[in-house]
């Protein structure tokens, strides 16, 4: 499933996601000018290897430098593709903007950062000795999904659903999106576990972690106004312009 859109109105120029949709796409064509054994090896500094800091004689035999906590931030900015790079950076566009409105620009950098190092805490949680760098914006944008999910359960999402080579489009409600995808999220993090010896391509329990940290803290910080207050009566969300 592919969001297109949603029907929530943004209030503000969502300036942070402009900017981390930016870096994004500076660092990826960054990659794209790197030779392959180059690229590789800055993809092993920079993102994530789990084993580089669970196993200090891994690290150590492999030749990986001292420190490399800076990783832990700089994972979230870089992909290994272009499918990689483009649906995070469209995904991260249909939700951010309205996260970012509630937030604000500052509390907003945060949560990202936040929901990037709870993904990155799951990931390791649940595959400590893996060898293979994690990185992509996935974790942290799965918290914006799951930011969205607590903030916006009326909210609806046009949504593409590829059938073999046929395109249909659809809208559902966004608890119905995000609920599904989660959970397919969920249940493939715990099918491939059931394989010890294999190493994840795909950091599922990363999506999941960073999607419950995004909805935990939309929880627990909550909202201080009625930002796009529902007119259950009217069956849609107050424009912004009628906000007091």
């Amino acid at each position: 499933m592919i969001p297109l859109r949603d029907n929530i109105p943004r209030e503000r120029p969502s300036l942070v996601t402009w900017t981390i949709i930016a870096l994004n796409t500076l660092l990826f064509f960054y990659e794209l000018s790197l030779p392959d054994r180059v690229l590789d090896a800055f993809f092993h500094i920079y993102g994530v290897v789990p084993a580089r800091f669970t196993n200090p004689s891994f690290a150590a035999q492999a030749g990986f430098p001292d420190g490399g906590l800076e990783s832990f931030v700089t994972y979230m900015f870089l992909h290994g593709g272009w499918v990689h790079f483009l649906l995070n950076m469209w995904v991260f566009w249909v939700f951010a903007d309205n996260v970012e409105d509630v937030l604000g620009h500052v509390g907003f950098m945060a949560f990202y950062l936040v929901c990037g190092l709870a993904a990155l805490g799951a990931h390791i949680l649940f595959h400590p000795s893996s060898t293979m760098p994690v990185i992509g914006a996935s974790g942290a944008v799965a918290g914006v999904m799951g930011g969205y999910y607590r903030l916006f359960p009326h909210a609806r999402v046009l949504t593409l659903i590829p059938i073999v080579f046929i395109p249909f489009i659809t809208e559902l409600p966004a608890t119905a999106f995000l609920g599904i995808w989660f959970f397919i999220q969920l249940f493939s993090g715990l099918f491939d576990s059931l394989d010890a010896g294999k190493s994840a391509s795909v950091a599922f329990f990363a999506h999941v972690g960073g999607f419950a940290a995004g909805y935990v803290i939309m929880r627990v910080v909550g909202t201080r106004r009625c930002r796009y207050c529902w007119r259950p009566e009217e069956g849609r969300y107050e424009d912004p312009g009628k906000l007091g």
